[in-house]
């Protein structure tokens, strides 16, 4: 997977819109993905590790459609994938009851849904009394309990693509959206799911994938390939 990005930064948008004028903007190709090549059987729970900028949600998005490969192919039912990413689509300009109906417009929940669940994703985020206050008043805790109650509330899909999710809220609340994803996830789904924390991968995947610079580095037992990615962390 090829991205374009500038040689220089720009320390400005004036500067970044005169080199764009002049003709001064540089750019280089950059390979987030570079031959990765992974079979994931029906009914693997799969977690995805690997060091900020590695390609981990670059390869979630292809599989998900969100994104198309320039090289390579993916062969999956799209139609039976659904990707549960925290925050798509908020507007902080709009109320917390208004960006329900917008996020889950986006994630592609029918209006008729989102009115049949509001009660219980107000519920689930711990929102009561606050759902009528424009989400820029809201903490970052507050935004982050409301994406993963929008996300989480529909039926287990065929195919769950996880990108970060269990990163919410206090103690509390994590423990509580764990426990959620943890039914998902027993609901008989193929699951693929990226986190930064190796005991949410071993306690919960079948499987382990460690991507690193775009290349795959190691694909087994979960408990061993964490292993060695924390000793690499460590040198």
């Amino acid at each position: 997977m090829l991205f374009k990005r500038a040689k220089d930064e720009a320390t400005s948008v004036k500067e970044l819109l005169v080199r764009a004028v002049r003709g001064q903007n540089h750019y280089e190709m950059f390979k987030a993905l570079d031959d990765i090549n992974l079979t994931i059987q029906k009914g693997e729970v799969v977690g995805i590790i690997g060091t900020n900028g590695s390609g981990k949600s670059t390869l979630l998005k292809i599989i998900s459609g969100a994104l198309i490969p320039t090289r390579g192919k993916v062969l999956v039912d799209r139609k039976s994938v659904q990707l549960l990413t925290l925050g798509t689509g908020f507007d902080p300009e709009l109320t917390g009851r208004e960006n329900v109906y917008l996020n889950g417009a986006i994630i592609g929940y029918p209006k008729s849904f989102i009115d049949q669940k509001y009660r219980a994703i107000v519920q689930f985020a711990e929102l009561e009394g606050f759902m009528e206050e424009k989400v820029r008043n809201y903490s970052s805790g507050m935004v982050s309990r409301l994406g993963f109650a929008i996300a989480t509330i529909r039926d287990t899909p065929e195919i769950l693509i996880l990108d970060e999710v269990l990163s919410v809220g206090d103690m509390f609340f994590r423990q509580k959206s764990e426990a959620r994803i943890r039914e998902m996830i027993h609901g008989g789904s193929t699951v693929l799911m990226v986190s930064h924390s190796t005991s949410v991968i071993q306690a919960n995947c079948s499987r382990a994938v460690w991507i690193e610079k775009g290349r795959l580095r190691a694909d087994g037992n979960p408990k061993e390939v964490c292993r060695a990615y924390e000793t690499l962390k460590e040198m």
